[in-house]
């Protein structure tokens, strides 16, 4: 904890445990999962020499995690060490790190290094390795509190690069997908860590997507893509609603894009298959069919953004896309910054390739315009963490850097 003394951890905790405000981004593509921050009052145009960064924060090992924003604090992932340990690493708004705290061996094979940034919720943290043991940590001292290895206890595998979900929090729940024997997905208590219910009934390896929450039918429906199939599941119980195949015949099936879904429409697309497809929900939540399919927008792994009514992400060509979400018409296919990830706030999107020339772009469905652009020189390795809008600020993580700009416009 360093120079930190009791009362500032007491503060901090303080802090953390307090309910998420509108700033947060408290989670994989934040609050909502969906890539959107509700700020406002954001800089329309970057300065010709590009956003110059407040601070900078190094030392956070190797990976491709973003970062999480909570109660004043950031939280982000990394592997160290000639062990390949995983570190999660607290940083304070300042670019301080308060904490960092080992959880174990982090994936060392097929691109090495930590997978996503935890979950947080309130005074606690959830970390899912890539090896796939899924730790919660107190957010204020980074003490593990209690962990379960899910493919040894859920009779699973790891896919080919690991697990890189992040764990999803509905209520007292902890929700996952360990892909074993009657357990493609799993609730866990999130205090204790005991196991609430698994989708009996229902086996499936997990193929790197996080799953999202949505309401249908009156129903809680948890939905994500399984190595075979996009479920849906009842969160309450565990009960498999509906299943619908997807990329069968794949040798690996990579589909980590978590999906977009409004008003009964739940997007799905995979970078490793020829595109996506549009499946519309039933009033009552228990079935889907499909309402139309697009072989352009196959997103690899930057995700994709649900802006007025338009889906826009990258494929795997590299170019930018738009589709109307009702018919599936193609609005645009675009060069821009290469393949890469995405974030949107106030009417802006945020494209950051994986080279890691980084644009703001008019969230419009007449064309890709580029506003501004530079490019992310610090830290190695691709550009695959997403990034993060939160308190007037962008985060970029790369490598074993993290870089924070002010993006307020004053």
């Amino acid at each position: 904890m360093g120079s930190f003394s009791r009362l500032a951890v007491a503060i901090l905790a303080g802090c953390i445990a307090a309910a998420a405000t509108g700033e947060d981004w408290p989670q994989f593509r934040g609050v909502n999962r969906d890539a959107r921050s509700p700020e406002t009052g954001l800089l329309t145009q970057w300065p010709e020499e590009g956003l110059q960064p407040l601070w900078v924060v190094e030392g956070l090992g190797k990976g491709y995690a973003s970062v999480s924003v909570a109660g004043g604090m950031l939280f982000t992932t990394g592997m160290t060490g000639e062990a390949n340990e995983g570190v999660l690493s607290a940083v304070d708004l300042s670019g301080n790190i308060v904490w960092q705290t080992r959880y174990g061996p982090e994936w060392s094979k097929m691109h090495p290094g930590s997978r996503n940034a935890p979950t947080v919720d309130r005074d606690r943290l959830y970390q899912l390795s890539g090896v796939g043991r899924l730790a919660c940590l107190d957010a204020a001292t980074g003490e593990i509190l209690w962990s379960r290895d899910l493919p040894g206890e859920f009779s699973a595998e790891a896919p080919m690069c690991g697990f890189a979900e992040a764990p999803l929090v509905y209520g007292n729940a902890l929700i996952c997908t360990p892909g074993g024997k009657d357990a493609a997905l799993a609730a866990l208590n999130k205090t204790t860590g005991e196991t609430l219910w698994t989708t009996t009934g229902f086996s499936d390896q997990s193929a790197y997507c996080s799953p999202i929450l949505l309401a249908r039918g009156g129903l809680q429906l948890v939905a994500t893509i399984t190595a075979r199939y996009v479920v849906g599941v009842d969160a309450d119980t565990g009960r498999l609603l509906w299943k619908h195949p997807f990329d069968t015949d794949a040798q690996d099936p990579n589909h980590c894009v978590t999906p977009v879904y409004h008003d009964g429409l739940l997007y799905v697309t995979s970078g490793h298959r020829e595109g996506g497809q549009m499946l519309e929900l039933a009033p009552d939540g228990q079935q889907v069919a499909v309402r139309w399919e697009d072989a352009c927008l196959n997103t690899v792994h930057g995700g994709l953004v649900l802006v007025d009514g338009y889906v826009y992400g990258s494929n795997a060509r590299g170019k930018w896309v738009c589709l109307d979400a009702k018919t599936g018409q193609l609005r645009y296919e675009s060069a821009g910054v290469g393949m890469g990830s995405i974030a949107y706030a106030d009417g802006m999107l945020y494209c950051y390739g994986d080279k890691g020339a980084l644009a703001l772009v008019r969230a419009t469905p007449a064309a890709y315009e580029i506003v501004s652009r530079f490019k992310v020189t610090l830290g190695q390795g691709p550009h695959w963490a997403h990034p993060v809008i939160s308190g007037g600020r962008l985060y970029i993580r790369h490598g074993e850097f993290l870089m924070a700009c002010d993006i307020r416009n004053r």
